[in-house]
């Protein structure tokens, strides 16, 4: 048996017990860091660290406040908060008093929170602040399980029978830990493996949201096989900003426990270009829109420095593929990333020129970025790849415990998610659908067994809706959601993720693009632009002091975003290009549906808002 076939089989059973651990190899080293606004609101934050055992003894207090309030094993604990550190060390406390963790979209409306409440029967709910409260207060009588609600943040919060702080919550479970100091070693000690551990609800495109049942082996084994990739170790740092609520940032958790490095914890979004030269990471997880910001950033600032600039930022663009494209291509056929001369030459000025920057705004000491949750564009892929910002893409759902396949280090191959973790297997079905079976996959659907049942053979084969296909040596395509898939009139089959990831690496003001053409006889799109890259452009172009709705609708930002797609329509088979388009009044949003807080698009969400748009293009053709 191999060393990493040894490390995932003897697992321990539960994150707890690896938490437990942790706590004992390395008590002293720091755990996690987290921002403290200044007092005043003025100023830069101020960067706090917990040890792993100041993060023991936090975690140890919420467990036995939980347990204080009455809370089982396996009984549903919900956290409705931003990402912070203290939803990871409320999940911990959770998870170490045997219960199981409900995670809750702080942006989820309250009558989603409601359902996902009742239908997980959570006892507790973990609020972040006043907002998360008056959600659940609102819908107190449609919730008879929920016993009390515990809130991160007090402010504008009045406590009394029902609900109380996370304060008051750790000083209850810290004076019980008094009187029964081996407590929690002994729930811990309890809980099994097939013990369920995380309830997290799939923010689904039609319908009610369904909760995926992830047991404490799922994530056991996320954290030794994430381990075994030998992608991350107890030197880095990392920065967690994604959600927590969703399985892609959850999963970070665990391999920063098995392997003990340091995370730093800010879920603000909008502070994220402040916090990389602050924090430094050696990696970092974040979606495919996230690099596209900073793609279509760094180009607005370099045409906002003239034509000269812009022209360098272009030709630097160009070398930075064609390194990343050879580069590649020499190391999966010699095992070394090498370049001719000439090439490297080149690379090296646009180093000095543009590359430098780029990485120096990442901090300086990224090794590398794990992409996930939707499909990077390759074209950006490879520009950060010949920039030395290494994006390993890799892939997996909810039901898999977010990591089946990732890029494998310097073997990365940029337009594919790399190979399966160890312990996963993969087969590509007849008609081209991933299947995965492995230790990571669900235990079900919640209370949902004729939904299971469609998705999990019995013999643990997961049905993944995608599909790809698979190089000789095990690296894997995605290619498209199974049911995204669009069949012309021409019976032409178009992956539409595909031309709009081709979309977003040649036009950089683009924020969103839907491709519709199923049951037509030619494309169209629906095109959302950046806020702020096309107010930068808007002011070059006499536009200036207009606002979005105006700027999309004016005949010169109609006529530009038409050049890019014929730019687009070039590198296209001719069913796949895009007849006519409309630019959106607004760019596309969770708060009105149309994408999931993992930043994923809706598409019958925006296909039913716009419906008027697309019969409008479609107006006149011989279908209509």
């Amino acid at each position: 048996m191999s060393d990493t076939q040894t490390l995932i089989e003897n697992r321990p059973p539960t994150v707890a017990a690896l938490f437990l651990e942790r706590v004992a190899a390395t008590p002293d080293a720091e755990a996690y860091r987290y921002p403290v606004p200044p007092a005043a609101g003025q100023g830069p934050d101020d960067w706090k660290s917990l040890s792993w055992a100041q993060a023991a003894e936090r975690v140890y207090a919420i467990a036995a406040g939980l347990i204080e309030l009455g809370v089982q094993s396996e009984q549903r604990v919900a956290l409705s908060s931003s990402t912070r550190v203290e939803w990871i060390l409320a999940d911990l406390g959770i998870l170490c008093a045997g219960a199981a963790t409900t995670t809750v979209y702080p942006q989820t409306k309250a009558d989603e929170s409601a359902f996902i409440l009742s239908d997980s029967e959570s006892k507790v709910l973990i609020a972040e602040n006043a907002e998360q409260l008056a959600k659940a207060r609102e819908k107190r009588a449609e919730l008879p399980d929920l016993t009390h609600v515990v809130v991160i943040d007090p402010a504008g919060v009045e406590t009394g029978d029902w609900v109380l702080t996370l304060a008051e919550l750790e000083a209850r479970g810290a004076a019980r830990l008094e009187k029964d100091p081996d407590l929690i070693k002994e729930r811990v000690g309890a809980i099994t493996k097939d013990q369920l551990a995380t309830l997290i609800y799939t923010s689904g495109t039609t319908g009610r949201p369904k909760g995926v049942r992830l047991p404490h082996d799922n994530w056991a084994y996320m954290a030794k096989a994430i381990a075994a990739t030998g992608l991350i170790s107890g030197e880095d740092v990392q920065y967690l900003w994604l959600p927590l609520a969703h399985v892609f940032g959850k999963v970070l958790t665990s391999g920063q426990i098995e392997v003990g490095h340091v995370t730093a914890v800010d879920g603000r979004v909008d502070k994220i270009i402040e916090n990389l030269p602050v924090v430094q990471p050696t990696y970092m997880a974040a979606v495919p829109r996230i690099f596209e910001k900073v793609y279509n950033g760094v180009a607005a600032k370099a045409r906002a420095g003239g034509g000269a600039k812009y022209k360098i930022f272009q030709w630097a663009a160009e070398v930075a593929r064609e390194y990343a494209k050879v580069a590649q291509d020499n190391f999966r056929r010699t095992g070394t990333a090498s370049v001719p001369f000439g090439l490297g030459a080149k690379h090296k000025v646009a180093d000095a020129l543009v590359y430098a920057k780029i990485r120096e705004a990442f901090g300086g000491n990224l090794r590398a970025c794990v992409s996930g949750s939707a499909a990077l564009a390759p074209e950006i892929g490879y520009f950060f790849s010949g920039a030395g910002i290494h994006i390993l893409e890799g892939y997996g759902l909810t039901e898999s415990s977010a990591a089946s396949f990732v890029n494998p280090g310097e073997a990365y191959r940029t337009g594919t998610v790399g190979k399966p973790l160890p312990g996963t297997e993969v087969r590509i079905a007849d008609d081209g659908e991933i299947l995965l079976r492995g230790p990571g996959i669900m235990e079900g659907y919640h209370k949902l067994p004729e939904k299971t049942a469609e998705v999990l053979e019995p013999d643990g084969w997961f049905h993944t809706g995608d599909i790809g296909e698979l190089s000789p040596d095990g690296y894997l395509r995605i290619t498209d959601r199974k049911k995204d898939l669009i069949k012309t009139s021409g019976g032409k089959y178009i992956a539409p993720a595909e031309v709009e990831g081709q979309f977003k690496a040649v036009c950089p003001y683009v924020s969103n693009i839907l491709v519709h053409g199923a049951d037509r006889n030619f494309c169209t799109a629906l095109i959302a632009l950046d806020e702020a890259s096309i107010q930068a452009w808007a002011k070059e172009n006499g536009l200036e002091g207009k606002s979005y709705a105006e700027i999309v609708a004016a005949p010169a930002t109609v006529e530009m975003v038409d050049g890019y797609v014929k730019q687009l329509n070039e590198g296209l088979q001719r069913w796949q290009t895009i007849k006519k388009f409309r630019l959106l009044p607004r760019d596309l949003d969770v708060e009105h549906g149309e994408i999931t807080p993992s930043l994923k698009l809706k598409r019958p969400v925006v296909e039913r808002e716009y419906k008027h748009l697309i019969d409008e293009m479609y107006a006149g053709s011989r279908e209509a």
